[in-house]
């Protein structure tokens, strides 16, 4: 057994300086998490309004690399096709599309929804300032 003088007391500085490194850590991951977020420039509109919340609800997202996104998932076409064959009538489908994704990409998704009658949809844009 390790005996300590009476004099001397325990040293913590090298445990703070632990616990500050972890903190260092744990606070760079976290800005690495918070910038995960699909990052889509949406296009500017006069008469964007505000969203209407409903209970029952669908995004699909495309970046500016023509990548779709089903509720901030990556997904292919065929992917998306299901999930649009599944939906309520009632569900509405929030569309969003980068300003600088191809226009096609754009008009499969609304062919998807034409294809099942499924009109209730709003497409999101960013309001003029």
């Amino acid at each position: 057994m390790i005996k300590l003088p009476k004099n001397e007391g325990l040293n913590i500085v090298p445990f703070i300086d632990i616990m500050l490194v972890l903190l260092a850590i744990v606070l760079s991951i976290s800005t690495f998490i918070v910038q995960g977020k699909i990052q889509i420039n949406l296009p500017k509109s006069e008469s964007s309004t505000s969203l209407n919340n409903h209970e029952k609800k669908l995004l699909i997202a495309i970046d500016g690399k023509n990548i779709f996104y089903l509720d901030d998932k990556i997904v292919n076409l065929e992917q998306i096709k299901d999930a649009i064959s599944q939906l309520d009538q009632k569900t509405i489908v929030e569309l969003k599309s980068d300003r600088n994704a191809k226009f096609e990409s754009f008009i499969q998704i609304i062919d998807l929804l034409k294809n099942k009658e499924h009109e209730n949809f709003q497409i999101i844009t960013e309001k003029n300032k």
